[in-house]
């Protein structure tokens, strides 16, 4: 006989709180109900999972175990603070919010009704709701926030197909960083590349398409091999002329394309360093090339 799982209730009918509903319900977490600003985003969940949906969150709060607030992060703390105001929350719950950037201070209101603080959060990104239910498994979770909430944040991931890892509050802004950077900035750099194929007649769609096998087999060779050991091209090889004709190329397209080539162009040649495929020298050549670029 299976232990029986917490009762969760959302707050925040957005894609991720609409994803961790739906899935922690199949995996057998009663919901208590969903809450949203908008009672037709609260409805939209609700409905199908047959609980109630309510604008008012400490309607459907009191009766949770656990409960997800999953609103946009400018207001996570107001949340927390109106439903804790409100009586939404008793002691022994346990709160979390599923922000990147915020420590679980963020929620830190609701220790004020003796339930736990604590953040969950995906280091995945959703287009939509069926997407974020198709990602999240296999996805990781970063957890941080109050000891003794964090084995049952363990329990949900598992639950949920993830797997996690443990930080420290003071981590979080370098964690979040580091996520804008694998994510949001390699579809800048997707955005930048298609870009200019495109100004020799390919389309940003037909660009793409013609990218994106390099863009796979790339991955791949990082994941074999990591990231310093799957760097390939110019760089890697000191070749300090094609180099060259790159950048007098995109100076004809404009400065900021040239100086984010040229400025990656340096941090590469630290790669190629580590790498151990260019000397010492050949890397001061490379890095006076670069450093021309620079606005």
């Amino acid at each position: 006989m299976s232990m029986s799982k917490p009762k969760i209730a959302v707050v925040g009918a957005g894609k991720v709180g609409s994803a961790l509903a739906f899935l922690l319900n199949r995996r057998g977490y009663p919901v208590a109900g969903v809450a949203s600003r908008s009672i037709n985003s609260a409805r939209r969940v609700a409905e199908e999972l047959k609980v109630p949906a309510a604008v008012k969150p400490e309607e459907v709060t009191t009766g949770a175990d656990v409960v997800f607030i999953t609103t946009p992060d400018r207001v996570i703390a107001d949340v927390a603070e109106r439903i804790t105001a409100r009586g939404g929350f008793k002691p022994g719950q346990v709160v979390f919010h599923t922000s990147g950037a915020h420590s679980a201070d963020e929620v830190g209101f609701v220790r004020r009704a003796g339930a736990l603080a604590a953040s969950l959060h995906p280091l995945q990104s959703f287009a939509d709701i069926k997407m974020a239910m198709e990602n999240l498994p296999g996805s990781y979770f970063a957890l941080e926030g109050d000891p003794e909430a964090l084995p049952l944040a363990e329990q949900i991931v598992k639950d949920l197909g993830g797997k996690s890892f443990s930080i420290a509050a003071a981590d979080k802004p370098l964690y979040h960083a580091a996520a804008c950077v694998a994510s949001n900035y390699l579809v800048s750099l997707m955005h930048l590349a298609t870009g200019l194929y495109s100004r020799f007649g390919l389309t940003r769609a037909e660009s793409f398409e013609a990218l994106l096998p390099l863009i796979m087999g790339t991955i791949k060779n990082i994941s074999q091999v990591g990231p310093a050991h799957a760097l390939t091209g110019p760089v890697a090889r000191a070749d300090g002329p094609t180099l060259e004709s790159h950048l007098q190329v995109l100076k004809d397209v404009g400065g900021q394309e040239l100086d984010l080539y040229s400025r990656l162009g340096l941090y590469t040649v630290g790669v190629a360093l580590e790498k151990g495929g260019i000397s010492a020298e050949e890397a001061k050549k490379l890095d006076d090339i670069f450093r021309e670029g620079f606005l």
